[in-house]
């Protein structure tokens, strides 16, 4: 298969889109939310993953509050918030709900509600704010409290993301001209823990200088912009692999890039000492989530600096990742109804160079593919400024592909609605469609570690930021008027 397919008919496409928008979503986030607090409050665990199978398959796993996925749990319930306020004609949701026309006309008291347990859950990730032994304070403070700042006016929420920003460039290191990702890399093959002699550098790095970006500009401090723009130089040089264009590859003129996703450099000369894989298969295969934070911090990084290199290397990353979805085994297409549709095709495999060990049921990770997909919204929108439509247009068309797809062919059966007591209490309650079914997290089939030489592995299950960035398409295309 050397091309994306005839994409499906807008309707078709809105269609399946509405599920982003659907009671079931809020349902569930506002389950967790009021669930997850019960002998948790103030919060010291966070929403990590959904088991798919087990004894606790269907329920949240809470993950220690300062896990490097904190931050997006109460993103979620953000960016339910921005709906809300911003985008009223979808909320409480897209359609009609299912139990009562009450529930469409209360949306205030469903939003009244939501914005109740938004305080609970972002006050210890505002607590947060200061530290320095980690690089991703990005993920851990935007996600809520730089939407909060931007919706509410909360002085306090901008104060924390900016005091985050300074937290995060104290990893500058210059010599190696990167901000340092981790202190300590330990698998059972390696052991690399000297903060003199080793700077380990991921990909996943890339997504965090968006808040050095953004709080250079509230603060007027360029220094921020510049260590966020020297880090995404030396991800180019040392993280980045150029590839051969093949007859199967796009019909484009960027050069394409796939990525490791781990580089150890030398903190005094700046030299690369070892490249290799943490979270993927191998040192040279591509691990599709790396690859996926690769094509949206450059994206992001362009949009602030204007640099057609970033923007060039976002491209280049984003053609590499649909030349490997489409050119997947032929096993990762499932058929679904009498018409000969297939789907899981545009649902990524965890890496793109890991053996199946299931032809049935390919490992994938869903998350990959929501996060790959927001990036080249954001590719479609830069390439459509500076007039290069026709690539806009197809990069927008790749990223409809892709969430449908996942959609259709990852979203957990199990839904949940939402219900107004007969006696007319306001609070919203929570009550799963089929009785006894239950799955927390809206998608299906991520894989957070499948690396052979982790501790800990766990794969194929719900993940808290999959939800995140299919709920961050789905405000993305709120902005740009396309729902």
């Amino acid at each position: 298969m050397g091309s994306i397919s005839t994409t499906p008919s807008i309707r078709a496409t809105l269609e399946v889109l509405e599920e982003i928008f659907s009671e079931n979503v809020i349902a569930k986030v506002l389950r967790v939310a009021e669930e997850a607090l019960e002998n948790n409050n103030p919060p010291t665990a966070y929403p990590e993953f959904v088991p798919q199978t087990g004894n606790n398959a269907g329920r949240y796993f809470l993950r220690e509050a300062d896990f490097w996925t904190c931050g997006f749990f109460p993103g979620i319930l953000y960016l339910l918030r921005e709906r809300a306020v911003r985008y009223p004609q979808v909320f409480p949701c897209a359609g009609h709900c299912s139990e009562n026309a009450a529930l469409e006309k209360g949306a205030a008291s469903i939003q009244e509600q939501l914005s109740s347990l938004c305080n609970p859950w972002t006050a210890p990730v505002q607590a947060m704010m200061t530290r320095t032994d980690t690089h991703d304070m990005g993920f851990i403070l935007q996600p809520s409290l730089r939407r909060d700042w931007e919706l509410t006016g909360n002085e306090e929420s901008l104060q924390a993301v900016l005091t985050g920003a300074r937290s995060l460039a104290t990893r500058y290191v210059p010599g190696a001209q990167a901000i340092r990702s981790w202190d300590a890399l330990i698998q059972t093959d390696v052991a690399i823990t000297s903060l003199k002699e080793d700077c380990v550098v991921i990909i996943d790095s890339m997504m965090n200088l968006d808040l050095l970006y953004y709080a250079s500009a509230h603060l007027g401090d360029r220094s921020l912009a510049d260590i966020a723009t020297m880090h995404a130089r030396t991800a180019i040089r040392s993280l980045l692999r150029p590839e051969v264009r093949s007859a199967s590859s796009p019909k484009s003129s960027y050069a394409l890039y796939s990525s490791f996703h781990v580089v150890n450099i030398d903190p005094r000369s700046g030299k690369i000492k070892q490249q290799r894989t943490a979270q993927g298969y191998s040192t040279d295969s591509t691990w599709a989530r790396g690859q996926a934070w690769g094509i949206m911090g450059f994206a992001q990084t362009y949009i602030w600096t204007k640099d057609r290199e970033f923007l060039t290397v976002a491209c280049g990353l984003a053609e590499y990742f649909l030349h490997r979805l489409v050119t997947a085994p032929a096993c990762v297409e499932r058929r679904v109804g009498k018409d000969g549709k297939t789907t899981g095709r545009f649902v990524p495999l965890w890496d793109f160079d890991a053996p199946i060990e299931d032809l049935a049921n390919p490992l994938r990770d869903s998350s990959a593919g929501v996060i790959a997909a927001n990036g080249m919204l954001l590719i479609s929108q830069s390439l459509r400024m500076i007039g290069e439509k026709e690539e806009s247009e197809r990069f927008y068309l790749s990223t409809m592909r892709i969430v449908t797809d996942i959609i259709e062919h990852c979203l957990a059966q199990e839904k949940a609605a939402l219900s107004i007591a007969a006696s007319g209490e306001k609070k919203v309650k929570v009550k799963d469609v089929v009785a006894g079914q239950r799955f927390d997290a809206i998608l299906k089939n991520a894989t957070a570690n499948h690396n052979s030489k982790e501790f800990t592995r766990y794969s194929d299950h719900g993940l808290v930021y999959a939800d995140y960035y299919l709920l961050e398409v789905g405000n993305q295309l709120l902005r740009m008027g396309l729902m």
